[in-house]
């Protein structure tokens, strides 16, 4: 199990070499294929590649309302009141909620015996060459790479975000 220190060194150590050339669709579900690569602990010129598949489902609109209701469960009279707050602030309020789907059963591994720079370069010239557009090619740590990838669909999430609130904005849903 990982500590506190582990998650925060995954995250300050996940770099994004390519990014997807699309965002996250403000109206349909869209599929990021993505390329993990990390340096194996304790073994020089050890790469692991892990290639897989992210599903990020289309965002929904959670008004001041709908939050406020979802507060409630189980909470006691300072989130009620601030539900009140909430409701009454309705007009001036609106959430986006982005759902991912992940399956490690999509991911494939391989270990190759190559510096970790050349490694990289041969991915993202292969990428190049496909012309995959919702190709993410990262960085990151071996044993915590779920929090590399984690930490990667949240920045896409902020990236989209501004976007998909403006589509939403443009068809007076918010």
């Amino acid at each position: 199990m990982f500590n506190a220190d582990d998650f925060q060194y995954a995250m300050e150590n996940t770099q994004v070499i390519v990014s997807p050339e699309r965002r996250i669709d403000t109206f349909g579900s869209v599929n990021f294929r993505f390329y993990l690569i990390s340096e194996l602990m304790d073994e020089v010129n050890h790469v692991r590649i892990r290639d897989g598949r992210i599903e990020a489902q289309r965002p929904e609109i959670l008004t001041a309302e709908s939050c406020a209701r979802l507060l409630l469960d189980g909470f006691g009279d300072p989130a009620r009141g601030f539900a009140a707050w909430l409701e009454q602030q309705r007009e001036n309020l609106a959430f986006l909620k982005y759902g991912f789907q992940f399956r490690k059963s999509a991911v494939s591994e391989s270990v190759v015996h190559s510096p970790i720079a050349e490694v990289v370069a041969r991915v993202k010239d292969q990428v190049t060459a496909t012309r995959e557009p919702s190709s993410a090619i990262i960085q990151g740590v071996d044993e915590a790479w779920e929090v590399c990838l984690m930490k990667f669909t949240m920045d896409l999430v902020q990236q989209s975000a501004g976007g998909n609130m403006g589509d939403f904005r443009k068809r007076g849903l918010i």
